[in-house]
């Protein structure tokens, strides 16, 4: 009876124990409600991050950063608010430039090239601050730090205001002139050589875009000042460029590209006018022919057609384009047609190798300053100018990892001037290391 008895309250204890235990601890009820709970916030979190990784893989896309999105706006973010963040990103090229003794570095040099700064933060929902910082170009030819792209990106006007989404986005003030393919893979990672085009069509320039994406088709619309000088616009005609564009097939880009520059002050010594045109051509700007006594302003208008094809490890690329250039020199009739175009092929040769291969040539009957590798003071403001030029470049590349690229690069360049001369110690043979952060 004893032992009954003490068993009975080790049981009672344990009862006991068991009922207090209960009374502390969450019933079924509240363990399924919390973990409901825990399941919406891991769900917001992945929401979160899936919208971060969208945009920054945006900013990786291009080397204009947040522009790299001209086909179509980045996933709008978590419902949450905007994020404050800001972020930074950058490329550059480490490079060796040599060429023959009329090129452009006929010294063999050492060189950084298009090493540049991109900042970016969101304002509100759907609206973005982008700003490039050009550390130093290739094209400048002192190290002054100057401004790249900036401007406000408003992503997805058109579903804002109740329309499809996405079809109308718009961005204000320093942009990239929309022309063509070849600006978006100008980098130092997204070109697969370390030369461009002869052609080379791009630019910075002050306005408004719209840009957007519907029914298989994207678009781009530009309406920019025109002229070379940032700081202010010294006519009142306005540059206008658009491009459409779309894949008919999973494995082929298709677009066609239009420009005007707009008439542009051709500038003299007691009114400097824009004298150069923003956009960038031949390794040059267009410019009046006529001299300043007789000439005060200039225009020209371009278009081209783009294709690429991709396949496994590999594309080819082409464009064909014109541009008609005139000038209102009342001494002479300096009217141009120019005819010009490409085709860049690459392969892969291993999984980290490649080789890349392109072709491009420039018509000018009548001549035009076209630089190529050349000179730019001796072939663009020289009084002899070429009828005609080409250029290959046969290159290898080796992608070390995802942010860099080493490039080794040989280029063949020739061509003739309108007193019948030929250019022919322009070659350029080259490496770089391009880099992405």
């Amino acid at each position: 009876m004893k032992i009954r008895s003490n068993w009975l309250g080790l049981a009672f204890v344990a009862l006991n124990a068991a009922l207090a235990s209960a009374a502390s601890e969450p019933t079924l009820a509240e363990l399924v409600a919390q973990n409901r709970q825990l399941q919406e916030q891991l769900a917001r979190q992945q929401r979160q991050l899936d919208a971060l990784t969208t945009r920054l893989a945006s900013l990786q896309a291009s080397p204009a950063g947040h522009h790299a999105d001209d086909l179509a706006p980045a996933d709008p973010p978590p419902a949450s608010g905007p994020d404050r963040q800001l972020r930074i990103s950058g490329e550059a090229g480490l490079a060796f430039f040599s060429t023959g003794s009329e090129g452009q570095f006929p010294n063999s040099e050492f060189r950084v090239d298009d090493a540049k700064l991109f900042l970016e933060t969101q304002l509100l929902r759907d609206v973005y601050f982008f700003a490039g910082l050009d550390l130093f170009i290739r094209e400048n030819n002192n190290t002054a730090v100057q401004f790249g792209e900036l401007y406000v990106d408003f992503e997805n006007v058109s579903g804002l205001l109740g329309g499809p989404d996405r079809l109308v986005n718009i961005r204000a003030g320093r942009l990239q002139i929309p022309f063509g393919e070849e600006y978006l893979v100008r980098g130092p990672l997204d070109n697969p050589l370390i030369s461009h085009s002869l052609s080379d069509v791009w630019g910075l320039d002050q306005g408004v875009e719209l840009y957007g994406s519907g029914a298989g088709l994207d678009y781009v619309l530009a309406v920019q000042n025109g002229g070379v000088d940032f700081t202010r616009d010294h006519d009142g005609d306005k540059a206008v460029t658009v491009r459409v564009g779309g894949s008919p097939l999973s494995w082929l880009r298709l677009s066609a590209s239009a420009m005007r520059t707009g008439d542009l002050a051709a500038g003299s010594d007691s009114a400097p006018g824009d004298q150069l045109s923003a956009v960038w051509f031949g390794n040059g700007f267009f410019r009046a022919l006529g001299p300043s006594a007789t000439t005060t302003s200039f225009h020209a208008e371009l278009w081209q057609g783009d294709a690429t094809a991709r396949w496994r490890g590999g594309h080819v690329a082409a464009a064909l384009g014109g541009v008609r250039f005139d000038d209102n020199d009342s001494a002479a009739d300096n009217a141009r047609d120019l005819a010009y175009g490409y085709v860049e092929t690459v392969q892969d040769l291993t999984a980290t190798l490649y080789a890349a291969a392109r072709y491009s040539r420039i018509d000018a009957p009548g001549g035009y300053p076209l630089v190529g590798w050349g000179d730019f003071g001796r072939y663009f403001f020289s009084p002899t100018l070429a009828e005609e030029l080409d250029r290959l470049g046969l290159g290898l590349g080796w992608r070390i990892g995802p942010p860099l690229v080493l490039k080794f690069e040989y280029t063949f360049e020739w061509g003739r001037q309108t007193d019948g001369a030929s250019r022919d110690r322009e070659n350029f043979i080259g490496t770089e290391l391009g880099l992405k952060f």
